[in-house]
């Protein structure tokens, strides 16, 4: 507890920190004091961060669902732009003396005086009459010739005009940082919305035999159904994977985020999904905060054969397991791969449907041939690929490992903001190859 309470601090001072950066940089620096842009700035960087700690919240809190996706569109696509105007902030600090020394040069050279460059000439004298009584000869007024010429540098007026070269500076850094988040934003979020792209890999196995050559395996995983990704979603995915017209299809793990009684419906395209084989399912981390029981049910009424660490054989030639994911580990329902494995013939190809890439070990050790994974939505947005690598062997495509191969998916949905950058969603047609044919 002591140390969830330091994380917590920790996270909490750096998101402050990093809040009161893109405040200084895109509020204070570019705004006049008590200005509405300023004063409308500053409510936008206090009430974005607390939507998105409500859109992080509410569901686990057990918020009415209309609210969850009022929270969520605002709350998450902010998460999502606080890290790339951040990062184009810090990337626009190196280019700030720059542009500032140019600008100087600039106003230095607009600032000569233009006598400089004029020839020198001599003085004119000027013949002044003796003064005549004031009696006879009234003082005239002064004429124009009495009014100094004003220097040509006042004329000129400030460069640029109007703003200081700080103010100009400020003005041209953060507009366009805001510009190149809201741009990266915005695509990676209609990559998303648009749905996953099929991606075709090609897997040879040495035990599979020659009648299962060329079998295809749709592999999808992470569809994330939830507050902003709905039936719509769903709907894009199946229709995705039914035009490949694969021969079994494997649903690996983080389907949802929310309990049935409100994803549900969202969820009930899936029981269109087409396949000579069969549709099959087994749990994501995610399941096991959403009610991962109620939600094997679910799946099992829509047509969908859980895999609850289990196997069977395809006729094709091989065995097919699953196993539950490790966060059922607090709930008794872990991955047990002596159960989905032991006493099995080793002389048949296994594929094995495991929603995180890091059990991989112990797919190696009973013999898996084959296993297909998700989970890590291939850090989903840039640079979190660095960060997924950490935690997991593969994070996205196919690697081997002793005698099993891992294929792992980027997913098709997104968690929290829905966007991705430099990840893009897919579904996976794997083929299986036969070393005999």
């Amino acid at each position: 507890m002591v140390v969830f309470l330091l994380v917590l601090i920790v996270v909490l001072a750096l998101l402050g920190a990093v809040h009161w950066y893109v405040w200084r940089r895109l509020v204070r620096d570019v705004t006049t004091r008590g200005s509405l842009p300023r004063r409308l700035g500053t409510v936008a960087v206090v009430v974005l961060p607390l939507l998105s700690f409500a859109a992080l919240g509410s569901s686990r809190a057990g918020a009415p669902f209309v609210l969850q996706q009022a929270v969520a569109w605002p709350g998450f696509l902010w998460l999502a732009l606080l890290l790339y105007v951040t990062l184009a902030l810090a990337v626009g600090e190196a280019a700030r003396p720059a542009l500032r020394a140019w600008l100087a040069r600039r106003d230095a050279r607009a600032a000569v005086p233009a006598t400089a460059a004029a020839p020198a000439t001599a003085p004119v004298p000027v013949l002044v009459p003796e003064a005549a009584p004031a009696a006879e000869t009234p003082a005239e007024p002064a004429g124009p010739a009495s009014v100094p010429a004003e220097p040509a540098a006042e004329a000129a007026g400030p460069a640029p005009a109007e703003v200081s070269r700080r103010l100009f500076v400020s003005r041209v850094v953060g507009g366009t940082a805001a510009a190149v988040a809201a741009g990266t934003v915005g695509y990676g979020a209609y990559g998303v919305l648009r749905g996953p792209r099929i991606k075709r890999v090609t897997v040879p196995l040495a035990k599979v035999p020659r009648a299962a050559h060329g079998y295809r395996i749709a592999v999808v995983s992470d569809i994330h159904l939830g507050p902003i990704l709905g039936r719509a979603h769903t709907q894009r995915i199946v229709d995705a994977i039914n035009s490949t017209q694969p021969d079994l299809i494997a649903v690996v793990g983080d389907l949802v985020d929310g309990t049935v009684e409100n994803l549900g419906p969202a969820a009930e395209p899936l029981a269109r999904l087409r396949a000579r084989h069969g549709s099959f399912f087994v749990t994501g981390n995610h399941e096991y905060f959403s009610g991962a029981d109620a939600w094997v049910d679910h799946v099992r009424e829509l047509g969908l054969r859980p895999l609850r660490n289990e196997r069977l054989e395809i006729a094709a030639g091989f065995d097919l397991a699953g196993v539950d994911d490790i966060a059922g580990e607090s709930e008794g329902q872990g991955p047990d791969f002596v159960r989905a494995l032991g006493d099995r013939d080793r002389a048949r190809a296994a594929v094995l449907l495991a929603h995180q890439p890091i059990v991989v070990h112990d797919a190696v050790r009973h013999g898996v041939d084959l296993q297909l994974s998700g989970h890590t939505h291939g850090g989903q947005l840039w640079p979190g690929n660095y960060l997924a690598e950490l935690a997991n062997p593969t994070v996205a495509g196919l690697e081997r490992y002793g005698d099993t191969q891992l294929y792992v998916s980027r997913g098709a949905g997104a968690w929290g903001p829905p966007v991705r950058v430099g990840a893009p969603s897919d579904i996976t047609l794997v083929q299986l190859a036969s070393k005999q044919a």
